[in-house]
């Protein structure tokens, strides 16, 4: 039997499908990756906004045409849209043979038979205890589908933030940390099998311990056992939240040798007012401080951020303030996202909903203050020396080879081309020189 799976969504879903792929093979089920050829397709499906809610039932509709046309026989819809709309999607689309939810993605080998015997079900509940959360001694087998230098290390599920736009909590349950033990044991897994950049996410990582015995705070000591792994090079964090920022991690970046320079720190507003009604735990004042800090304790940091435009009741002078505070700012990469009316949420319930059309007018105006800050701090780079990992060679004959820095996320960020790049290979490490700076990618020469 050949399974095929398609991952949607954000890098934590990515983990999961890794996992589903890791347990399939352990299931002695063949893995394709053309879905044409598989018998069985599982779409692992993301549902946080409109926008991806639409690409996951596109994507299911299409995978459902192989059974028409390919070998297909069965669909699987797992992930966040399985577990939001799960009597929907069951019931509307015929061509779902099981919907299972986000709790259950480690019995999808039990799922596969019950589809193969005839089954159509639904499954949001675990039938088995939960040796996820609570074994220090177990991690799930997972079969990476990122480049084998780099590689996602999902740290916690579930969140307790309750900003609200936002349906995560809804979905994914609250906040569980996974046992520093545990996940541990699975950077030395991915570092002994070639992992060179790991990449630590959950929906919160800076709330990672609070919730495990002794209530503290653990990202810091466990940045600093990560740094112990001897053949990791990169230790990038991703999704931090700067009402727990605290100066032991400010000082844990500053001082480790392989936790990347970048701080992945989400907004999404600059309007007190606005950042209240979002149920966010920090004022426009403390962001400014702790932004202050970061620049000044940790040389050479670079700061990823993402806003929301358009959320209910912002006026032109909260737009006017958060692009005030953006210039003031001057974030090297940051993210503008369209605000998106979802069921379920609070925010989703308020009066003074903004038309799209207000929306997208502040999308592009402000996406367009920020490319240029952007393209300004890249021209800032050039004549710096950069660590480059190689990722691979154009394709249009140019010989270029590109990368990351540490400055770069990957699949968020830009790229640097490599000129005269010698002989390299994706997964190296090289010295490069940036010439040109432009609005997301640079242009430099090996050293």
């Amino acid at each position: 039997m050949k399974i095929g799976v398609v991952s949607l969504g954000c890098p934590k879903n990515l983990v999961d499908s890794e996992t589903m792929l890791g347990l399939i093979h352990e299931d002695n089920f063949e893995i394709t990756n053309d879905p044409a050829e598989a018998e069985i397709i599982i779409v692992n499906t993301c549902g946080f906004i409109e926008s991806a809610k639409e690409e996951s039932i596109n994507t299911i509709l299409q995978m459902a045409e192989y059974k028409k046309s390919g070998s297909c026989r069965h669909i699987i819809v797992t992930g966040c849209l399985g577990q939001r709309y799960a009597d929907e999607l069951f019931n509307e689309l015929p061509e779902v043979d099981a919907v299972a939810g986000v709790e259950v993605y480690d019995e999808i080998g039990s799922i596969i038979k019950r589809v193969m015997n005839g089954e159509r079900f639904i499954m949001l509940e675990r039938s088995k205890p939960d040796v996820i959360y609570t074994s220090k001694d177990t991690f799930l087998p997972r079969i990476l589908t990122t480049p084998p230098y780099t590689a996602y290390l999902k740290i916690a599920e579930g969140c307790d933030n309750c900003c609200s736009y936002c349906a995560i909590p809804s979905i994914r349950g609250p906040y569980r940390s996974k046992p520093m033990d545990q996940v541990l044991k699975e950077a030395r897994a991915l570092a002994d099998g070639g992992v060179k950049e790991l990449i630590v996410v959950a929906q919160d990582t800076t709330r990672y311990g609070e919730d495990l015995p002794g209530g503290k705070l653990l990202l810091a000591d466990l940045l600093k056992e990560l740094n112990e792994i001897e053949s990791l090079k990169w230790i990038r964090v991703m999704y931090c939240y700067p009402n727990n920022f605290t100066d032991e991690l400010i000082k844990t970046f500053a001082t480790l040798d392989k936790v990347c320079k970048y701080v992945d720190l989400p907004l999404q507003h600059a309007s007190n007012r606005l950042l209240a009604s979002m149920n966010r735990y920090d004022t426009k004042e403390e962001v400014s401080a702790l932004l202050a800090k970061l620049r000044e304790r940790i040389p050479g940091i670079v700061i990823r951020t993402t806003f929301i435009v358009g959320f209910p009741g912002e006026t032109d002078e909260d737009f006017e303030e958060l692009k005030e505070f953006v210039e003031q700012q001057r974030f090297e990469n940051a993210g503008v996202f369209a605000y998106s009316q979802e069921e379920g949420t609070v925010a989703g319930a308020m009066p003074n909903q903004i038309p799209d059309e207000i929306k997208q007018n502040r999308y592009h105006e402000l996406m367009a203050l920020q490319a240029q800050i952007s393209e300004e701090l890249h021209q800032d780079t050039e004549g710096m020396t950069l660590e480059v990992l190689v990722e691979g060679i154009e394709e249009d004959g140019s010989g270029l080879h590109y990368g990351r820095s540490y400055r770069e996320a990957p699949d968020i960020d830009g790229l640097i081309f490599i000129e005269n790049p010698g002989e390299i290979e994706p997964g190296d490490f090289v010295k490069v020189n940036i010439l040109q700076g432009f609005t997301y990618e640079s242009v430099g020469e090996r050293i």
